[in-house]
């Protein structure tokens, strides 16, 4: 495996076949690897890039604590098989500092995860776009649990005509459904059992989806389970629960048919945690 701090420095295409990219900000766990399994399934060469970016973190202090493990991340992904490693400085990405030229997320970064962290949207996809133009990838990958990341990346690809498929990987859960986070190791074991109660209301709302409910019912049964969970542990505080449109980000009408991406948003004892599922609105299909 090659460890790469430049665009030079990455092995050249395959002749034949695809290249695909996995971004990350390393700290790496199982979620971040089924992104490289699966894309050492469709690709034949596969690019991981370990970069933490500071134009997508509000708080300089959340961007000075976040932990950087490139040894270890590089040994998992040696076992994994990956081609190479882009880890470039902050001066390479960004001679001369902050760049002049940014992306902007326009109206999907001004809701939900957009609203709380003003920016970060921007950021996000600036340092993408241009990890793109740097590796070059045929396909990248990215977790499907940060549902909105994946929209705002989706919409810059589509909008601007960058010639990459973008796939979302299914979301990685532990056995008692909570989703993977490297956020979770600092969930006390009474914070873990009151998370559930997220990935519980999802699948509430999934259910009511299937049952042929509108929008406003799914949403409407999947707080119910986060009511319940706030009324039992004052540690549970909800930012939102809302049904998405999967290619705007913004909440869906009463009267949306189609997919719909269901997400939430809590704080639970003092961790802030994302969950999604997109679920089928079908009002024909209703009993």
């Amino acid at each position: 495996m090659r460890l790469a701090s430049t665009a030079a420095e990455l092995p050249e295409r395959p002749r034949e076949g695809t290249r695909a990219v996995v971004m990350t900000m390393g700290a790496l766990h199982e979620g971040h690897l089924a992104l490289v399994r699966r894309a050492n399934e469709i690709a034949e060469q596969v690019i991981v890039t370990i970069f933490v970016n500071p134009l997508q973190f509000n708080d300089p202090s959340d961007l000075e604590r976040y932990p950087r493990t490139l040894e270890a991340d590089c040994a998992l992904l040696e076992a994994e098989g990956v081609d190479a490693v882009f880890a470039p400085s902050v001066e390479e990405m960004y001679p001369g500092g902050d760049p002049v030229v940014t992306v902007s997320a326009g109206r999907i970064g001004d809701v939900f995860e957009g609203a709380r962290r003003p920016g970060h949207f921007d950021g996000v996809l600036t340092v993408v776009l241009k990890l793109l133009h740097l590796t070059a990838p045929d396909v990248a990958l990215f977790g499907a649990k940060d549902a909105q990341q994946v929209i705002a990346v989706r919409a810059m690809v589509r909008d601007l005509a960058v010639p990459v498929r973008i796939e979302a990987v299914p979301t990685i859960r532990d056995a008692d459904g909570l989703a993977l986070s490297s956020r979770n190791v600092h969930l006390s074991s009474q914070d873990r059992e009151a998370a559930l109660a997220l990935s519980r209301a999802l699948a509430a709302a999934e259910a009511a989806a299937r049952n042929g409910d509108p929008a406003p019912d799914v949403v409407r049964t999947g707080m119910d389970v986060l009511t319940d969970a706030t009324r039992a542990s004052a540690g549970v505080a909800v930012d939102y629960f809302a049904a998405l449109d999967p290619r705007t980000a913004h909440e869906v009408p009463a009267d949306h048919r189609g997919e719909a991406v269901v997400a939430v948003a809590a704080t639970v004892g003092g961790t802030r945690l994302i969950d999604n599922k997109t679920v089928l609105i079908d009002l024909e299909g209703r009993p």
